[in-house]
This record gives structure tokens, sequence and C-alpha cells, in this order.
């Protein structure tokens, strides 16, 4: 079951890093961002380490707040938030062809929502890469609430040096988890490598879109408070994705932004103008009441020194992917069906 107490959000809070050193991780955290002086090239250069640290401090604020799938989802008039992420989840299955007896593989997992989901929806077995810890010892814990063992597991690894022979999976996804890599050509050809040929890859990447103006320092800053909030490197445009797919030898198969059609945006349950009874935690009261709660605890010494300061940078990771819904420059849900072809040329 999700952790979804106060008590388990506040000792949550840095997951395998030492509570007497959460505070001096949130401050390195921060410093490789631009609002506090950070650089494009030194994110790149210690993704591994900013990653990692991002995970390990936001994890439990994610759980607390959305569930065990940390992602978002195109939403029909009438549907529930956590009803429009299973769709978006069984999409990805459909569209992936899976079938009971494949071998499929979660690239960056979190803490395995989608892949127990999957798993349960296709009757395959899926394993879930994952370079964070917390994340994997979080996720065998609700494999095992959940009765999916046998069916789900996890590796600890990069998935920009995977550890798998060529021609592993016979079905491959990753869910707004390649916006992490310093290099998106090197993901794809990890990914490109594990996967049989003939076979498939699909994805949900976090891209700016084309109304994104570089040049525009209203779109920069709203651009650097989504990195700064979700441990990005950098984020990549949908031709940059689209680009970095073919240079790794993928054939496209489609490739669409699914923000664009959604009857419900995307952002609606970041939106703090909005009042939502069955995404409470996430409005604006509920995010008072959450952010009263983890200073008390804090200053209780429950919550690790640092905790605030946790959630102060994913508010404004919220308020940054708002704005960058709303002016259309970003989109967390630009979808590709990619094959690998039969021979290689």
């Amino acid at each position: 079951m999700s952790k979804s107490g106060a008590l388990d959000l506040a000792t949550g809070v840095g997951g395998k890093i030492k509570k007497e050193d959460v505070q001096s991780a949130v401050e390195q955290y921060e410093k490789y961002h631009v609002c506090f002086g950070g650089g494009e090239e030194t994110r790149k250069a210690n993704y591994s380490d900013m990653v990692n640290k991002y995970y390990d401090l936001a994890t439990s604020f994610y759980e607390f707040g959305w569930g065990e799938s940390f992602h978002f989802a195109p939403r029909w008039k009438g549907e529930s938030l956590r009803e429009s992420i299973k769709r978006h989840e069984h999409f990805l299955a459909l569209q992936l062809g899976l079938k009971p007896g494949m071998k499929v593989l979660d690239v960056g997992c979190g803490i395995g929502g989608p892949l127990r989901e999957i798993a349960r929806f296709s009757s395959t077995s899926i394993t879930g890469l994952n370079n964070n810890e917390y994340q994997i010892s979080r996720g065998r814990e609700l494999n095992r609430a959940a009765g999916s063992c046998e069916s789900c597991n996890f590796v600890k690894a990069d998935f920009m040096k995977m550890p798998f022979p060529d021609n592993s999976f016979d079905g491959i996804y990753a869910i707004e988890a390649t916006c992490h890599a310093p290099d998106a050509v090197g993901s794809y050809k990890e990914i490109y490598r594990v996967l049989k040929p003939g076979q498939h890859f699909a994805a949900y990447e976090w891209c700016m879109t084309d109304h994104f103006d570089p040049d525009n320092e209203s779109h920069q800053k709203t651009k650097a408070e989504i990195e700064l909030g979700n441990g990005l490197p950098d984020i990549r445009t949908t031709k940059q994705c689209l680009d970095a797919l073919k240079l790794a030898g993928f054939e496209v198969i489609s490739e669409r932004d699914l923000a664009v059609d959604s009857p419900v945006s995307w952002y609606l349950p970041l939106d703090t103008s909005r009042f939502s009874i069955t995404s409470f935690r996430l409005t604006s009261f509920g995010r008072f009441i959450t952010r009263t709660m983890v200073k008390t605890l804090e200053f209780a010494g429950i919550a690790p020194a640092g905790s605030n300061r946790v959630s102060s940078f994913l508010e404004k990771a919220a308020e940054g992917l708002v704005e960058g819904g709303r002016k259309e420059i970003f989109t967390p849900m630009y979808f590709f069906l990619v094959r690998k072809p039969l021979s290689e040329s």
C-alpha cells in the first residue's frame, strides 16, 4: 500500500541518505540548477548524483501527493486522475502489443506503480530498471503487498549502462524517465541494444514544444523551474527527441504530443486556482496543510532538517509545470512508438 500518512512522508524524506545529511544533500542538489548558479554541463556531468539525490529527497512527497505512479496523463471529462493514469499505462501496453509470456523492460521505473499495473493488464513479466536504491526498496515492499513478486522484479543500474545482454527484451517502455538522461542518443542506443530485433520501444517523454522560444526570458525561467523541481539535466525539444531516436537506429512508427488533444489539461491537478476533493493534497489549501505539517515535523525533529526546503522546490516545480502547460511550451507526454529493424543496415 502507498505511504499516505504524515509520519510516512516525514520519515521518508531523504530516502537512503542519513537523516543528519539531508540538509547538506538539499544544498548540493540545489547548486546544480540555474536558480542557484548551476549550469547545464555540470548537471549532465553529474547526472547520476543529481538524479539520485532528487529521488531520495522527493520520493516520499510524490507518494504522499500522487500515489504509486509518478506521471501525468491525458484526461477525459468526468474521469478521475487515478483513472486517467491507469488508462495512460494501458495505452502504452496496447501500443507495444504486449502479450502473455513476453519479457518486458520498464526503463526508469520509479517505485513500480506502472510496472505492476501493466504486468496485471498484459500478463507479462516486467523488469524495472532504476538507479535509486530507496525507490527499489519501496518498489519491492509494494510488490510484496500486491502479490506481484513473480511477475515484477527490479534491477539497480544506470540506464545509460544497462547490465543486460544484447537483444534481451520483447518490449521496452519508459514513462517520463529518459528525460533524466544526460544524452538522449546515448540512452536510446542502450535501449536499442537490449531490445530484440523487430520489437518495439514506446515512451512518454518530457519535452519543450515548438512554442518554446529559447530567447524568451520568461520561457527560460519556466524551463529552469521545471529542471530544478524534477531533477533534469536539460529538457529537450520534441524535434531533438525524434532526431535522437533516429540516430540511435530506430524506425519511427508514430509520434505525437498527447497533451494537445487532452479534453482536460494534464496540469489541472497542480493548478492551485482549482479545487478538487479527490486530489485535495495537490490543491492550494492541501499544499498549505502539507507545508505547515512538514515545517512542524521538521521543527519537532521527526522530519530531517531540510525537509521544508524539499517541499519548497517541489512547489516551485509545480508552478513551473502549470506555467509551461498554460503557455503550451512544455509537455510531459510526447508519445512515440519506435521499432528496432529486423536486420541492421
